[in-house]
């Protein structure tokens, strides 16, 4: 079903999806995120984020913590380089209490400069963590080189000298700047009447001031291709080939998302994990993913193998691509792909937090949620031909890049 919407007079939108379960899902989305940071504010985003939990004028942090936690509900926060989101899963009953807290936190936050310092170290952890992970940090890495120079390209948590130097007045102008009513999305999907859920969004948000003026985002001109070798000193080598792809309001995102299922999916039987694993035996994991912006795209080729094999994976991975490029799927073939990402949507569809999250993201983008029924028609529309053509214009070798950590 389309969700149910309403405007507040500020310009804050509302979007629902009733559903009959005792479990509730409810999240803040602001259009902000790492990409709209000054080169100076690195990471303040993210920093925000872990923050804006430390204490309102009227709670402490332990207050803000216990409100939604002492009766059950999970509460919860990402940052990305679009957008941030605060939100929680809650029973029911629990609709007023949740959306006052969140209504506190995102105008009553106080951000207590000895909370600051102590929160700066949790997230140097996170960073130190992170550049333990090499096969998640890659992906970063790979992001940094082919939006070299763009806001893009800066890693989400930002750099233990960007983020030492922030303070709270930062984070008071990158929020005044920033969460505004005409870029915040409040997504809803659980058992409350739309009328009372209006009348409580109306009471806790109708005054929400709009603070500033937003700076105008950076476009995505052009993306630059690279060959990078890495040492890192790994016992696995790794290794992620990619290339510019489309934004999320492309028109061809969901017959891309439909061939990269295809290759390197989430699922056993993907070309990649068939020809790389099950026949030659020479990753432990490997993937394809579509990453999607709102003016930009990317796709990206990933696998870990021992060194010896590199190349032989690498030639496996191009016949692949080659594959994709000059053998056109046969109507088993391209039956097959339709029916096994039907599966994997409908899946998705039966976790109502993951609904709220993507109708979140949507509207924010989008301003419009497509229904699974639009997209499954999008994936019975797509052709061969319409893959052989994305995959030739993707896969183009002139357009691949490679970064790999030895």
């Amino acid at each position: 079903m389309d969700p149910l919407y309403h405007m507040l007079a500020n310009g804050i939108r509302l979007v629902h999806i009733p559903v009959d379960s005792p479990v509730a899902h409810c999240g803040i989305f602001v259009n902000a995120g790492s990409r709209d940071e000054t080169e100076k504010e690195h990471g303040i985003a993210h920093f925000i984020e872990h923050t804006i939990f430390k204490g309102t004028d009227r709670r402490s942090v332990t207050q803000v913590l216990n409100r939604l936690e002492n009766v059950g509900a999970d509460f919860n926060a990402f940052t990305g380089k679009e957008e941030t989101c605060i939100h929680a899963s809650f029973l029911a009953e629990y609709y007023p209490r949740t959306l006052e807290l969140f209504q506190d936190i995102f105008s009553h936050s106080t951000f207590p400069e000895k909370d600051l310092e102590r929160e700066k170290q949790v997230i140097l952890d996170e960073i130190t963590s992170y550049r333990d992970a090499p096969a998640e940090q890659i992906f970063d890495d790979f992001e940094e080189y082919l939006f070299a120079g763009h806001p893009l390209g800066r890693n989400i948590l930002g750099t233990p000298k960007s983020l030492r130097r922030l303070k709270r007045e930062h984070l008071l102008d990158f929020i005044r700047r920033s969460y505004r009513p005409g870029e915040m999305v409040i997504a809803s999907v659980g058992k409350i009447d739309f009328r009372r859920l209006v009348r409580l969004t109306e009471r806790y948000f109708g005054d929400f001031p709009d603070r500033g003026q937003s700076l105008a985002r950076t476009p995505v001109v052009e993306c630059k291709t690279f060959q990078v070798k890495k040492n890192r000193r790994t016992s696995q080598v790794h290794c992620i080939l990619g290339s510019p792809a489309y934004p999320y309001t492309h028109e061809k995102r969901i017959p891309l998302a439909l061939l990269n299922n295809l290759l390197g999916g989430p699922v056993m039987n993907s070309r990649l994990s068939l020809a790389l694993r099950e026949k030659n035996g020479l990753t432990y994991h490997n993937e394809s993913n579509y990453v999607m912006y709102s003016d930009a795209g990317l796709i990206l080729i990933y696998f870990g193998t021992d060194p010896v094999h590199l190349e032989k994976a690498l030639s496996v991975v191009h016949k692949e691509v080659k594959r994709l490029r000059e053998v056109r799927l046969s109507p088993a073939g391209l039956a097959a792909a339709r029916k096994q990402i039907t599966g994997q949507l409908a899946i998705s569809q039966e976790s109502n937090l993951a609904t709220m999250l993507a109708m979140g993201k949507s509207y924010l983008v989008r301003d419009r949620f497509e229904s699974i029924e639009s997209i499954l028609n999008r994936i019975h529309a797509t052709t061969a031909e319409e893959i052989a053509e994305i995959a030739n214009e993707i896969f183009d070798e002139a357009n691949l890049s490679m970064l790999t950590y030895i």
